[in-house]
C-alpha cells in the first residue's frame, strides 16, 4: 500500500507543473499576448574609448600660510598669534587678496611638554598657538610679492607651508577635451568597422569620465629682504577627459 501512495505522489509532482503551464497558456484571440523573452546581447555593437587632453596654464595660486606663536601661558601665546595674524591678514588684503578668498584651514592650541625621567611625569614647558589660512591669489603674477609681504608682516612667527596652482573656471577646457575625446572615439570605431567589414551606425551609448587636474604643488620658499620678489612659476597642467561610446552596426 505504501508503495502505491509513493508512486501516486511522485506522479502528482511531475504532472502539477505541466498542468499549471497548460492552464496559463495564451490561446489565440484570448486578448492576452504571448510571453516574450528578449535575448538580445547587450554587448552588440562596436565599443570604443576615446580620450581628450588639454594643456593649460594655471590662473589661480592657492597659498597655505599663517603664524605659529609660543609662550609660557596660553594667553600670552594667543596674544602673540593674534597680533602677528592681524599683520598677515592686512598684508594679504593690501596686496589685492579679497577677504572672501581667505579661509581658515587650521587652528590649534597645544601644550609643549617634555618627559621628566627622574620624577616620572610630564612637565609643561609652554603653549603653542597655530593659525593657518588658505589664500586664493587671483592675480597670479603677484604671488611672489604677496609671499614676501606676508613674511615681512608676520616676522619670525610666519609659517608658509606650500602653494598649489589651479584653474578658476575649467569649463571651456573641459569642453575642448570632450570634443577631442569624441573625435578620438569615432576614429577608432571607424577603423574597427573598416577592419571588420561592417558599416558604422549611430552611437547607442555614451559615458564620460573627467579626470580633474591635480594641483601643482610648490614649496613656497621665502627670501626675506631679497631685492626681487620670491620667484614663483605656475608651469602647466593637463585636463583629461575620456568617453566610452558604443556604436551600432548598421545594416
Amino acid at each position: 500500500m505504501n508503495k502505491k501512495w509513493l508512486l501516486l505522489a511522485g506522479l502528482m509532482v511531475i504532472l502539477m507543473p505541466m498542468l499549471f503551464f497548460a492552464g496559463c497558456s495564451f490561446a489565440p484571440g484570448s486578448g492576452n499576448p504571448p510571453l516574450e523573452i528578449n535575448l538580445n546581447n547587450q554587448q552588440e555593437g562596436i565599443w570604443v574609448n576615446g580620450q581628450g587632453k588639454v594643456t593649460v596654464i594655471p590662473d589661480i595660486a592657492n597659498l597655505s600660510l599663517g603664524i605659529e606663536a609660543q609662550a609660557d601661558t596660553v594667553n600670552e601665546a594667543q596674544m602673540k598669534a593674534i597680533s602677528a595674524m592681524d599683520n598677515v591678514m592686512n598684508a594679504l588684503t593690501e596686496n589685492g587678496v579679497a577677504k572672501n578668498d581667505i579661509q581658515t584651514q587650521h587652528f590649534s592650541i597645544n601644550k609643549i611638554t617634555r618627559w621628566d625621567d627622574e620624577n616620572w611625569q610630564e612637565v609643561i614647558l609652554g603653549y603653542r598657538v597655530a593659525n593657518i589660512v588658505t589664500a586664493k591669489i587671483r592675480d597670479i603674477e603677484k604671488t611672489g610679492t604677496i609671499i614676501d609681504a606676508v613674511a615681512l608682516a608676520g616676522g619670525d612667527l610666519t609659517r608658509i607651508n606650500n602653494i598649489y596652482f589651479s584653474i578658476d573656471d575649467p569649463t571651456q577646457y573641459e569642453q575642448e577635451a570632450r570634443e577631442k575625446a569624441m573625435v578620438d572615439a569615432k576614429n577608432k570605431a571607424e577603423q574597427l568597422a573598416t577592419l571588420s567589414g561592417v558599416k558604422l551606425g549611430k552611437p547607442t551609448y555614451i559615458s564620460e569620465n573627467l579626470y580633474f587636474p591635480m594641483p601643482i604643488y610648490r614649496d613656497a620658499a621665502m627670501y626675506k629682504g631679497a631685492p626681487a620678489p620670491t620667484p614663483i612659476s605656475p608651469g602647466e597642467m593637463e585636463i583629461t577627459l575620456s568617453v566610452q561610446v558604443v556604436y551600432a552596426i548598421a545594416n
